[in-house]
């Protein structure tokens, strides 16, 4: 396989893998501590995830234990899954923080839907990007013979159109999950 499909190719991996962190960010109904990526806490004058001060665990199914490592942090943690804005209301408990996730609506499900379904256009421009920066190089390369280009170019498509059949998998995966009661 050429070298230009090889780079589109690990390039549309990395994208398909943000949109999967993307996606495990949105809140689906159901307790997933990946809800806590990227939630930053005041920690000794720091910003630090709340993952790495944290342990955070699924009781049970709408349920999340948040147990900082060190209690002085318990205040700092609940503070931040506050300003984070995620719609949660955490409960400080003696060592541990307990947030109940509220069951959503349908008006809640479709707008998560909704962003879900903006996040995979981005991820599908995100591909189409790429394959117009490879192509555009592809084109300059003089070492290359026309034919050799076209198939280059048809091997690029082929893999445009797989990273494009998976985003939208993973996206009615997701819509079905969070439209599920």
């Amino acid at each position: 396989m050429d070298a230009y499909v090889l780079e589109c190719k690990e390039r549309f991996a990395k994208t398909i893998d943000s949109l999967k962190g993307n996606f495990g960010k949105l809140r689906s109904g159901r307790a997933n501590p990946a809800i806590f990526n990227g939630v930053k806490c005041d920690y000794y004058g720091e910003k630090m995830d709340i993952t790495s001060l944290c342990s955070i665990s699924v009781p049970e199914p709408r349920q999340l234990l948040v147990k900082p490592y060190s209690r002085e942090d318990i205040k700092t943690v609940a503070a931040a899954i506050n300003a984070a804005n995620l719609g949660l209301n955490p409960n400080v408990e003696a060592d541990a923080i307990r947030i109940i996730i509220p069951p959503m609506t349908e008006e809640t499900r479709k707008e998560i839907a909704k962003k879900a379904k903006a996040l995979a256009e981005e991820a599908k421009i995100a591909i189409r990007n790429v394959r117009r920066d490879t192509l555009s190089l592809l084109k300059e390369d003089d070492s290359m013979s026309d034919d050799y280009k076209d198939r280059v170019e048809d091997d690029i498509q082929k893999e445009v159109e797989a990273a494009t059949k998976q985003v939208e998998e993973l996206l009615a995966e997701k819509t079905k999950e969070v439209m599920s009661i």
